[in-house]
């Protein structure tokens, strides 16, 4: 059983102050269907009235924002962090302090961080162990995604105890990562159908980790070994081919699927084919900002430091024009 407490909603901190009462007026609302005029009060971090400022009587002692000529914009929610992440002998250098601090000042008001247990970890206290980083630090609302890197019955048994005690529906898969996350299509398929069994939502990081590790020997022995090699050792079809196998085993197993960090063209219209063959059913997917703001031509001969800080699993593409399709399958 897990020794952490059951998940609860947590005022930020830059919302614990004695002056939490806000009124924004004038500003121009932008929800997901419609923009529109209309003033907004909050009250403890909760809105309690959007409309027209005719229609409330604002009380004493309320900070007032002026946002003539401005968008009011819904705090974001980043579904993919790895806040203090252990990996590769490395931590990434932001805690759940410093991370979910700058998410806020960014406009995110909300994370979702992935607890990725070790192989042969109890699944339970690798959420513990998240929780026990996360818990005292956060500035905002956090959620957890919980990794697959294993599979066996006592992992089976413990993903019920996720999902129904402890609020986490959505488990990431790897098909990368050979010999140490990776998963092989018979266990993808077992895994994808006890999380079917649990209504929740399979996460898949899609690219052929064996061609990887072929691709890496190969270009290892030939003297590649910076960070050039990366995108080399993982090219677009490697991505593709995986994204497309992903597919059809989620639907062979009736599971919803979320497709993370969609990097390239080709695994894009994998997905969107996918998506159109099941009619929308099951597939869904995300790209990075990384993706949509760059690629991989503003890396080469750039330097050691330069172009170590732009690898990424699935890497950037040096097609120039992945960008926009990347964008334009967004809005579609």
């Amino acid at each position: 059983m897990s020794t952490s407490p059951k998940p609860v909603k947590k005022v930020p901190i830059h919302l614990q102050s004695a002056a939490n009462r806000v009124y924004i007026k004038n500003g121009e609302i932008v929800n997901h269907d419609k923009s529109f005029k209309a003033d907004v009060y909050i009250e403890d971090g909760i809105i309690k009235f959007v409309g027209p400022p005719s229609e409330i009587t604002i009380p004493g002692g309320v900070r007032t924002i002026d946002a003539s000529g401005l968008l009011i914009i819904p705090g974001g929610i980043d579904p993919h962090t790895h806040m203090q992440l252990p990996f590769g002998g490395a931590v990434a250098v932001d805690d759940f302090y410093s991370g979910t601090k700058a998410a806020v000042a960014g406009g995110t008001t909300m994370i979702i961080d992935f607890v990725l247990p070790n192989k042969h970890e109890s699944m339970i206290e690798a959420y513990d162990k998240w929780r026990s980083w996360a818990d005292p630090k956060v500035c905002c609302d956090y959620g957890l995604h919980v990794g697959i890197t294993w599979w066996s019955k006592s992992v089976s048994e413990e993903l019920g105890i996720l999902c129904k005690e402890l609020g986490v529906n959505s488990f990431k898969t790897f098909m990368a990562y050979k010999g140490l996350y990776q998963l092989n299509d018979s266990d993808l398929l077992d895994v994808f159908e006890r999380i079917r069994q649990l209504n929740g939502v399979a996460m898949v990081h899609a690219e052929n980790g064996d061609i990887i590790a072929k691709n890496t020997q190969r270009l290892l022995a030939e003297g590649i070994n910076g960070p050039e090699g990366h995108e080399l050792s993982r090219p677009e079809e490697v991505e593709a081919e995986a994204v497309h196998r992903a597919c059809v085993l989620a639907h062979q197993s009736d599971c919803p699927l979320y497709v993370v960090h969609v990097m390239s063209k080709s695994a894009g219209i994998e997905l969107a084919r996918a998506r159109q063959r099941y009619r929308g059913r099951y597939i869904m997917g995300e790209t990075l900002a990384a993706a949509l703001g760059t690629d991989a031509t503003c890396c080469f001969h750039m330097g050691f430091e330069h172009e170590a800080a732009h690898v990424l699993s699935p890497p950037l593409r040096p097609d120039p024009t992945t960008r926009e399709f990347l964008m334009k399958l967004l809005a579609k």
